[in-house]
C-alpha cells in the first residue's frame, strides 16, 4: 500500500524516529545488507535520497516496482553500531568496494568507524579465510 503524499508519510516517520531514539539522535545499532549494484537499505544508485542530509528518512525513486522510505546517510552515519549481513555470490565484486569504503557506490558512503561486516564464502569468493576480511 502507498500512501498518498509519500513525501508527508516519510516526515512523520521521521518524526516518530526522532522521538523514539531521543536527544542523542542514535540508534544502538543498525543492521544493513548489500545489494549486487552497491545498495544499501533503500539508497540506491542515482537517487536522489543519496543526498538528503536535512531529514532522518527519505523517499526513493521506484526501484524493483516499488518507491520506498529509507533511513538517510545521517542516521546510519550516527548510529554506535553498524552490522553488515552480506550474502550470496552475487555480492562478491561489492564486497571490496564496502569494505575500502568505496564512495561510488551508496554502501561505500555508510561511515564504517563502528561497523562489523558477517560474510559468507560465496560473498568472499574463493581463497578468503576468516582472518582477511
Amino acid at each position: 500500500m502507498e500512501a498518498e503524499d509519500l513525501h508527508a508519510a516519510a516526515r512523520a516517520y521521521g518524526d516518530t524516529l526522532r522521538r523514539l531514539i531521543g536527544p542523542s539522535g542514535r540508534l544502538d545499532l543498525v543492521h544493513l545488507g548489500l545489494g549486487p549494484d552497491g545498495h544499501t537499505a533503500s539508497l540506491i544508485p542515482g537517487s536522489p535520497a543519496l543526498e538528503v542530509s536535512d531529514a532522518p528518512v527519505a523517499v526513493t525513486d521506484v526501484y524493483q516496482g516499488r518507491r520506498r522510505m529509507t533511513l538517510t546517510f545521517p542516521v546510519l552515519d550516527n548510529a554506535r553500531q553498524v552490522l553488515w549481513v552480506v550474502t550470496g555470490e552475487d555480492k562478491r565484486e561489492m564486497l571490496p568496494r564496502l569494505r575500502d569504503g568505496d564512495a561510488a557506490i551508496p554502501a561505500g558512503r555508510v561511515a564504517s568507524h563502528a561497523a562489523v561486516v558477517l560474510t559468507d564464502r560465496a560473498a568472499a569468493g574463493p581463497g578468503v579465510s576468516g582472518r582477511d576480511m
